[in-house]
């Protein structure tokens, strides 16, 4: 088949979980067909669009902006796609055929304004990411006083996307007015919760909206230096993002004078301890600074004595990627989404035993229910839904009968849950629920930087503690309120959010499924 003269774009994309399932070896056999047919084709590495169990998703586009796609793809569908005639054209039968992408249902369900980008375009190609309105935000922040752009980031609405929620123009408005030589920008990328990958998604996927926003943050507030503390375990987002930051300035988007403002700002990126107690960020500061990562007692606080003791805005990915939208589309524009006090999108993750995981982006008031079934589709076992974790391993397991609130900070709150960085893990019917309260605890006292008593010992005590419940030599009664009693030992007493939060999976699992906790020889306490 002749294919000269018709631009097609096949789109294989490049990040590390469609690598995992043989994007590359997806890649080269087009290159070899294109090669032995003496065929023009061009091969797009895009990040990832979320839909992970499509990936990798093949794209074509043979010229019209139509992009038809194909997955999950393997070489073998490959080749029987490449010996269909005019295959550039849309194999409608094809058993991987999924048509228009933009029209699936889990994409157009979507309100993507952080993810808008995510799988358009090569994450390293400075001059896709400007056809994509990248810049604009920087551009209209440049023209503004710094107290403006705060004001826009305070206006919108936009809280961390971390976990705890913070206003951003809060943080922003602290680093602004406390005095210093020197103040830093410093993105904490060291994504650790089980079931989260937003973060590792915007890096791989749109890489210059982070360092377009850690920019923007930098002038808002005065700070001339950042840094993106980096996830040890992303090898491969460490590639991209050395690639995009080595570009944005080389086009003069980092450096000096940026844009010709007279503004200079500088990023580079220090890889993570590999502790998932560096999430926290005092003890991403502390490892940053060549220490331990123990947490700090706070106060002071980073935005006052953070990096090298000076005043520091410490935001994660996701909340720094959402500010390009904001100060390109405006204040209102970004806070007409969400409810309540949770303004904008969030990134939901689903992920565990669902038929359609991936990542989600929505205007914050949609429910778990919707979420889970309208976009998961429910488990991929096809068993029933057993248990619902949100919020990450610290993060409480919501029951049945509350899965229609609304999706919003306060509204999870109130039911003694979190959305944290929006993850959402399934699990059907076959779960072990006393090992899931285990791991909780084993995860903290494994994770535990060691400082403080209460999440040190606590969570060890806590785990050995969950096997009594289950044996016939412990009373099982005395052994949950001892339990509970440590639990609110540990959330109330222990320095930071790890050992804090541990609690609360542990505290749900059993209050929703007690019976699931003893012994056949044992039975249900009377309430």
């Amino acid at each position: 088949m002749n294919t000269q003269n018709k631009n097609i774009i096949v789109y294989i994309p490049q990040d590390t979980l469609s690598i995992a399932l043989g994007a590359d070896e997806l890649a080269q056999q087009v290159e070899k067909w294109a090669s032995k047919h003496n065929a023009e084709i061009q091969i797009v590495r895009n990040g990832s669009r979320g839909l992970y169990w499509l990936e990798p998703l093949l794209e074509i586009d043979s010229g019209d902006g139509v992009r038809l796609a194909y997955g999950p793809m393997d070489q073998e569908a490959l080749a029987q796609l490449l010996e269909t005639t005019d295959w550039h054209l849309g194999a409608s039968d094809h058993p991987l055929y999924l048509g228009d992408i933009e029209k699936h249902p889990y994409l157009a369900n979507q309100e993507r304004l952080s993810f808008a980008r995510i799988g358009l375009y090569d994450p390293t190609d400075i001059n896709a990411y400007q056809e994509l309105e990248g810049f604009v935000g920087l551009r209209n922040a440049l023209k503004q006083s710094p107290q403006i752009v705060i004001d826009e980031v305070a206006q919108s609405g936009l809280r961390g996307r971390g976990g705890a929620a913070f206003p951003t123009g809060i943080k922003w408005q602290t680093v602004a007015d406390t005095p210093a030589t020197q103040k830093y920008i410093i993105c904490n990328a060291d994504e650790g919760d089980s079931g989260g990958f937003s973060d590792r998604m915007v890096m791989e996927a749109d890489p210059f909206a982070l360092i377009e926003s850690m920019i923007i943050a930098g002038y808002a507030v005065g700070a001339t230096k950042g840094s993106i503390y980096l996830r040890s375990e992303y090898p491969h987002t460490l590639k991209i993002l050395d690639t995009a930051i080595a570009t944005a300035y080389e086009h003069g988007f980092l450096g000096k004078d940026i844009l010709g403002s007279g503004f200079d700002f500088d990023l580079d990126i220090f890889r993570g301890a590999g502790a998932y107690i560096c999430g926290e960020e005092t003890s991403l500061l502390e490892s940053m600074e060549g220490k331990a990562g123990l947490v700090r007692a706070k106060p002071p606080l980073p935005a006052h004595q953070g990096y090298l003791d000076q005043p520091t805005v410490v935001n994660n990915v996701v909340t720094l990627a959402s500010v390009t939208t904001v100060l390109a589309k405006g204040a209102e524009f970004y806070a007409n989404y969400g409810m309540g006090r949770s303004r904008g999108t969030l990134s939901f993750q689903i992920s565990g035993n669902v038929k359609q995981g991936g990542l989600i982006e929505k205007a914050f008031g949609l429910t778990l229910r919707e979420l889970v079934e309208d976009f998961g589709m429910r488990t991929l076992s096809g068993r029933p839904i057993k248990a619902l974790q949100v919020g990450g391993p610290l993060g409480a397991y919501i029951p049945e009968h509350l899965w229609d609130t609304p999706l919003d900070y306060e509204a999870f709150q109130n039911i003694g849950g979190m959305i944290g960085h929006g993850g959402v893990i399934v699990f059907d019917d076959q779960a072990d629920i006393p090992a899931l309260a285990k791991h909780a605890m084993d995860f903290c006292a494994f994770e535990s930087c060691g400082k403080c008593t209460p999440c040190r010992i606590g969570s060890t005590r806590a785990s050995e503690i969950i096997d009594n419940l289950n044996s016939p030599q412990h009373d099982y009664q005395q052994q949950k309120e001892l339990l509970l009693e440590l639990c609110d030992t540990m959330e109330h007493a222990s320095l930071c959010a790890l050992g804090g939060m541990a609690p609360f999976p542990v505290r749900s699992l059993i209050k929703i499924y007690e019976e699931d906790f003893l012994s056949p020889t044992k039975e249900a306490p009377n309430v």
